[in-house]
């Protein structure tokens, strides 16, 4: 009934009453053109009104009813069409989240890492096909000559999953090869490519064979392959040492609505499938590079996005699926993140090239839930 309504609006509209009018008071065409502009005008105004209203609507729902804290973006074609933030960046001092605030991404951290181990590819670097063994010849794990970038990439190893619960993983600072040798280095538990097991191990890999390759440091890696050329200023791997400008601190609530501090954890230790902070506006530049072959070349952006069924709808790093959302079905990117009190979510519309982000630096509100209702909104 609303989409009817609202079509029946934009078909009559002010400016078609306008013209109507126009015409029968014999006014000269002086007159006439200069009410056209400003109806058309205020019709353009009022689109562009609308929507934003009724995503202020729903965040603030999230804020008021579910202590939602964060930073929501919303993009067509590359071009914000609603921002907005809310809550505190740092409780004990009451400051306010804000437009620089940076969040822990987690796992999104995951689809950088894709997109270098794809830049590497096109530069005929590493094959797909080819085993841990043929970049990483010190990996000493029994997939060292069974599983490919390609199951990595696709979570499918069939590496034993280990570091998804193990308390070490957060309160033990940890060499890289230390943590690749306790934690991703395990038996095999299902023939690789056979099935998806989510888990952190074979993109710590990939970050290492990454190192293998180019003989440097991930994260200097990551700044020269996509960051600096994105001008992505507010985004990098974090370590705890470092003192960055607007990381927002983390929050665990419990039932009543009451906020603690997070966790303590060694953020690093999660490497190339975790460790990366940014702002939505950043993840944004990410986004339309990715989706617009800027960083990959078209046939590449296809490959990586090439869903496998068998796998649960797995990409290289994220999800594709078609979805129902609301009345329209569409082709969707879905990549989130959360490691405590860090919680994040990120739509692509592959089709439409819309885009909805979410941080939160809280685990009170839900992120995928209030990003599925911006998306339909966005859609319908």
């Amino acid at each position: 009934m609303r989409r009817k309504q609202v079509a029946s609006n934009l078909d009559l509209g002010p400016l078609a009453i306008t013209k109507r009018r126009c015409l029968s008071s014999k006014k000269s065409m002086k007159q006439i053109f200069s009410v056209y502009l400003l109806c058309t005008a205020m019709q353009v105004s009022s689109q562009a009104t609308q929507p934003a209203t009724t995503f202020a609507a729903i965040v603030n729902q999230y804020v008021k009813a579910k202590n939602f804290a964060g930073s929501v973006l919303i993009a067509d074609k590359g071009h914000i069409i609603y921002q907005q933030y809310a809550g505190l960046a740092n409780r004990q001092d009451n400051l306010p989240i804000t437009a620089k605030s940076a969040f822990k991404i987690c796992s999104i951290t995951k689809t950088f890492t894709a997109v270098i181990i794809l830049q590497l590819m096109q530069e005929g670097k590493i094959e797909l096909n080819k085993t841990i063994g043929n970049y990483f010849p010190g990996y000493a794990g029994e997939a060292r000559d069974k599983v490919t970038i390609h199951h990595l990439l696709t979570y499918s190893s069939g590496i034993e999953n280990v570091d998804q619960s193990s308390e070490a993983m957060y309160v033990l600072q940890m060499p890289l090869d230390t943590i690749i040798k306790r934690y991703c280095s395990g038996k095999l538990v299902t023939t690789p490519g056979s099935k998806m097991n989510y888990k952190n191990a074979e993109f710590i890999i990939l970050g290492k064979i990454i190192e293998q390759i180019t003989g440097k440091p991930f994260a200097e890696v990551l700044k020269e392959r996509i960051l600096a050329p994105l001008h992505m200023k507010n985004s990098g791997l974090l370590f705890n040492k470092d003192i960055v400008p607007g990381l927002v601190h983390n929050y665990l609530a419990d039932s009543t609505g009451k906020f603690y501090n997070d966790d303590p954890y060694w953020i690093e230790n999660f490497y190339s499938s975790g460790a990366m902070y940014s702002t939505t506006a950043d993840l944004l530049k990410f986004d339309q590079a990715l989706f617009t072959n800027k960083l990959l070349k078209p046939e590449t952006v296809q490959l990586m996005t090439t869903s496998y069924p068998e796998l649960w709808g797995v990409a290289y790093s994220f999800w594709v699926n078609d979805q129902q959302l609301g009345k329209i079905k569409t082709r969707v990117m879905d990549r989130r993140g959360s490691i405590s009190g860090a919680n994040t979510a990120w739509y692509h519309f592959i089709k439409e090239n819309k885009t909805v982000i979410v941080f939160s630096n809280s685990n009170a509100a839900d992120v995928v839930e209030l990003r599925e209702k911006l998306a339909i909104q966005l859609l319908n």
